[in-house]
């Protein structure tokens, strides 16, 4: 049976009949999971809807990558409400997929209008408003997911600093690819990883090209699968980390300064920042991101084709490292 039949089954199975499909269409983006956008007919309304599939990673049992966080399917449709009502832009949930419905797991959301691609946003003179905005309403962000009710979301996996290093070192050396500057970063992440932090929901992947941007600034925040419980000070550093600057001068997102999000974030949340433990995580960011871009490598390599979005990640390693050493030597 076609998905697009199928589709239409599980939205008049949950919204109500007939649920006819139009436009449904693939968008481009996404390196981890499939996103479509569609109208749907319930009742007598038109929905237009977002749907977001993703599944479990597959790794075998001795794989370190099995203790990386991946939320999916129910998962993901809970922490997308909880955000919802922690008062987190996020697009609101319609429902999440069940086995019935035949399609695997994924969540079916509201569609919620704007841009997502972060050169666009950087570039486009019809942003500048939004950029000026966008570093504290980042921190008002970050301080509301920092705040999610936690209670019932028992899949969240512990993953704070010292967690990560260990793990991320694992999937390094697994790879017999010996590279002095991720050696060293990994060593540096060690030596500097915070001894003590508040535990929170983290999202893990707050970062321009997880946001739906509108000419008013930040409109929703997506991209929930790698979100756990850690240190929240890790959404503050990732979001400087200079890949997601995607060529914009400013250390937040290419677009503000790390004053501006850090003043916001102690605003909304109460909480002081430390500007050494989020350089951590920025630092630390820079050798993680390079380790996840060979796992996309290494993953083709070992026999499980890619997309060509996944394959120009898997080539990406060494930026980042130059970031990290760049941003330790004082000069990020």
């Amino acid at each position: 049976m076609a998905v697009e039949e199928l589709l239409g089954k599980a939205v008049a199975r949950h919204l109500g009949p007939p649920g006819t499909i139009t436009k449904l269409a693939r968008l481009t983006g996404g390196a981890t999971r499939q996103t479509w956008t569609f109208n749907a007919m319930v009742g007598a309304a038109t929905l237009d809807l977002i749907l977001q599939q993703s599944a479990p990673r597959e790794t075998k049992a001795d794989d370190p990558t099995t203790r990386l966080p991946r939320v999916w399917g129910v998962g993901d449709a809970q922490a997308l409400i909880a955000a919802e009502r922690a008062g987190v832009r996020v697009p609101p949930v319609r429902f999440a997929l069940t086995a019935e419905d035949g399609i695997g797991p994924g969540v079916i959301t509201a569609f919620v209008e704007g841009e997502t691609i972060g050169q666009r946003i950087i570039r486009e003179p019809r942003f500048a408003q939004a950029r000026e905005a966008m570093a504290r309403q980042c921190g008002e962000q970050l301080a509301a997911i920092h705040r999610i009710d936690t209670h019932g979301l028992d899949f969240l996996i512990a993953h704070g600093p010292a967690e990560q290093v260990a793990i991320y070192g694992e999937i390094f050396h697994s790879y017999d690819w010996p590279q002095p500057a991720i050696e060293y970063g990994l060593r540096w992440a060690a030596e500097h990883a915070p001894r003590s932090h508040r535990t929170t929901l983290v999202h893990g992947d707050f970062r321009l090209g997880n946001f739906i941007v509108g000419e008013d600034g930040l409109r929703a925040v997506l991209d929930w699968e790698i979100c756990h419980l850690g240190d929240p000070m890790e959404d503050l550093g990732w979001l400087c980390v200079r890949t997601w600057r995607f060529g914009g001068a400013a250390p937040v997102g290419g677009f503000g300064p790390r004053e501006e999000l850090f003043a916001a974030y102690e605003a909304a949340s109460g909480q002081h920042v430390d500007p050494v433990h989020v350089r951590f995580w920025e630092a630390f960011g820079c050798v993680k991101w390079s380790i996840m871009c060979l796992m996309k490598g290494e993953q083709h390599k070992r026999g499980h084709p890619l997309e060509m979005e996944q394959l120009a990640i898997g080539r990406r390693a060494e930026e980042p490292v130059w970031d990290f050493l760049d941003l330790v030597g004082g000069h990020g």
